[in-house]
């Protein structure tokens, strides 16, 4: 909780959520109740003494070096993850508290080949997290769309074989788009270009993750070879000027995770994310929890976090809020009704 006077407003305002690996929602209690239920053997508290307890393991969450550090760990925890159940379960654990921090809509990242790799059929993936997504709808009244990430440690064919067995799921919109995440140092994204030129041809949605850990030449590349429509983290956007002026322009949105950037030592503080760079450029961004129970913050943490480094006006959280629902792949009517409930939101505290 921020001690900002407008910390009422921030809990009130309508947010989309466009940067969430549902994967990354796992709390330490479910892993290891999906663990046991499934007979999934952890590693023993002697190899990782993180694994003694839930307490334990995320207590270790806070100390993670880097993102392939946190990568051991996010493998781990989806090694439990078995039968449509467990990813039904999964996505309402995430949407359940995604609703209590004010989000309406919520467009969440799976990784199919993290499970299909394990020999996990890839319908049972998408139907188990689909019916998390309805019954969420349903539940809370918020709206959701699932987009489908390639892992880019892992070779380019597998991507063009999940891309070929999820394509009738893209062009009918059953899956909203595709992104591109996992390890970024040394795996730059144009090795992807292919996939995403079939992609736009196809007319599917397309983001990508640039700039977290590797450089702003590789967000470059995402725009320009990938031809994406978001930027997800983009942390490095800043650092070449004429690049954000082109996103800006392009009305590319790009999706930040301040408490993502700084547990895994992207940046040192959320002060140095380039915030005041982004609205000063006219540059599209919203605010998003990446893997929040691996990262110690949900979607309005992450807003209270930026509040304190910025203390940001309700004029421009305004702004904003208005662009992350102009920026959401949703149908327009629904973005009116988010829209109303942002002006409601506004005028209450004004």
């Amino acid at each position: 909780m921020c001690k900002s006077p407008l910390h009422c407003f921030l809990v009130a305002l309508p947010k989309c959520e466009h940067h969430m690996h549902l994967e990354g929602s796992l709390s330490p209690n479910l892993l290891f109740s999906l663990a046991q239920r499934n007979h999934i053997d952890l590693p023993s508290p002697q190899d990782d003494p993180a694994f003694a307890s839930p307490d334990a393991l995320l207590q270790r969450y806070s100390h993670f070096a880097s993102l392939d550090d946190f990568l051991h760990y996010f493998f781990i925890g989806i090694s439990t993850l078995v039968t449509a159940r467990d990813f039904e379960e999964l996505a309402l654990e995430y949407f359940k508290r995604a609703d209590s921090d004010g989000v309406v809509h919520a467009e969440v990242f799976f990784d199919p080949q993290a499970h299909t790799s394990r020999g996990i059929d890839y319908k049972i993936v998408r139907d188990g997290f689909l019916s998390g997504c309805r019954k969420a709808e349903s539940a809370f009244g918020m709206s959701t769309k699932l987009i489908l990430c390639f892992l880019r440690h892992l070779p380019v064919s597998e991507a063009a074989a999940t891309f070929n067995d999820a394509k009738d799921d893209l062009e009918t919109g059953l899956l909203a788009g595709i992104g591109l995440d996992s390890s970024e140092k040394d795996f730059p994204p144009s090795a992807w270009q292919e996939i995403y030129k079939q992609a736009k041809d196809l007319k599917i949605k397309r983001t990508a993750h640039a700039g977290e850990e590797g450089p702003v030449e590789y967000i470059r590349e995402a725009v320009e070879e990938l031809d994406i429509e978001r930027i997800d983290h983009g942390v490095r956007l800043a650092e070449d000027g004429d690049l954000m002026g082109e996103v800006a322009k392009r009305s590319i949105m790009v999706t930040l995770c301040p408490l993502s950037n700084v547990r895994l030592k992207c940046v040192k503080s959320v002060a140095e994310l380039p915030i005041r760079e982004f609205l000063g450029a006219g540059v599209s961004f919203s605010i998003n929890s990446d893997d929040p129970a691996y990262f110690g913050g949900y979607i309005l943490d992450n807003y209270c976090a930026v509040q304190e480094a910025f203390s940001l006006t309700l004029q421009e959280w305004s702004r904003v809020a208005t662009a992350s629902i102009a920026q959401s792949w949703c149908e327009e009517r629904r973005k009116s009704t988010m829209l109303s409930k942002l002006n409601e939101a506004v005028e209450a505290y004004a």
